[in-house]
């Protein structure tokens, strides 16, 4: 979600400022959404909740219709999966890989080939790059959609195939709606937090030095991230990354909660790492995230996202504002 409500409309041309180097910036510091604040401040907690843009909107609601939808019209029902056959397989990995370049693509479209933005909002001044030995193909574009689709794609299908056979099997917990409606209602709120909690600590193993030399770096070939950087990885990254879904193996699930938990994992990075500020479409839909941006531009800062402040308990938050200028908002406890 975008790290502080911003001006909409026509007015918002001018918002933000670029330094010497060109890079864009808010004129504001990041904020942590008011979830762990104390004393706990109920009304902005509500607000946060439920407002546009909020935890619940756009990002989760918008992920959840996805998962619902591919659950009721393109997921093999469970019982075809109690063996591995190329039918059900394949219908999977049909399926991930649409949704992938819908979701994908769409947002490259808009932002990087009609640029229907412009670039007055793009965190880096430069485009995608081109003739560039750093990349597969000498092509930013084409190297990222190679780690994306064709690598952590086919690890995000096969995550899902093994956790299919579980469940048709009887290997793994099922939680069933009709014993625990609470709990399964539950499940789909605490799955973004989990999800959060889950890739910081990820984040901070593959920061190991030799993890980082041989495995993170190909991602952070990306200090200019575009909407396909966001699954560029390196298959062991991937399978890490990936492997927050294990908590389904573990605690009792059902598998609509699974998949709500690995397509959100696996579509979301496009809204962190398409390099632009939102709103975006006329001011009408929030997207970005200038607080991975930094981690990008960076390197050791910001490891997680902006809902669980473990990056400011933990000394690695940047809050991008220049050195000197403050991490606080008027009100804000820091």
């Amino acid at each position: 979600m975008p790290s502080e409500p911003q001006p909409q409309g026509p007015a918002a041309a001018p918002f933000g400022t670029r330094n010497a180097r060109g890079e864009w910036r808010p004129p504001y510091p990041i904020r942590y959404a008011p979830l762990f604040t104390w004393p706990l401040r109920g009304i902005e907690l509500l607000k946060w909740f439920f407002r546009y843009p909020g935890y619940l909107w756009p990002t989760n609601m918008m992920i959840f219709v996805i998962t619902v939808a591919a659950w009721y019209l393109t997921e093999p029902q469970v019982a075809r999966c109690l063996h591995f056959q190329a039918g059900w397989m394949a219908q999977v990995y049909v399926r991930n890989m649409a949704l992938m370049w819908l979701y994908y693509g769409a947002f490259h479209l808009h932002l990087h080939i009609l640029k229907g933005e412009g670039a007055s909002r793009k965190y880096d001044p430069n485009w995608p790059a081109r003739n560039s030995r750093l990349f597969l193909f000498g092509d930013q574009v084409y190297d990222n959609i190679f780690w994306t689709c064709g690598v952590s794609g086919a690890i995000w299908t096969a995550y899902e195939i093994l956790t299919l056979w579980l469940y048709a099997n009887h290997r793994i917990p099922w939680l069933h709606w009709s014993q625990h409606p609470v709990w399964f209602v539950a499940w789909f709120f605490l799955i973004p937090i989990w999800r959060e909690f889950h890739f910081y600590w990820v984040h901070r193993l593959i920061h190991w030095k030799p993890l980082y030399k041989h495995v993170h770096s190909l991602h952070h070939k990306n200090s200019n991230p575009i909407t396909w950087s966001g699954m560029a990885m390196h298959p062991v990254e991937g399978t890490i990354y990936l492997s927050v879904v294990l908590i389904h193996w573990v605690v009792p699930s059902h598998p609509i909660h699974f998949l709500f938990d690995l397509q959100h994992t696996a579509l979301t990075p496009a809204n962190g790492h398409h390099g632009f500020e939102g709103p975006i479409l006329k001011g009408k839909f929030p997207t970005g995230s200038y607080f991975h941006y930094l981690h990008h531009r960076y390197f050791e800062c910001n490891y997680g996202e902006s809902t669980i402040p473990l990056d400011r308990w933990f000394g690695t938050f940047r809050d991008g504002l220049p050195e000197g200028e403050g991490a606080k908002l008027p009100g804000e406890h820091v």
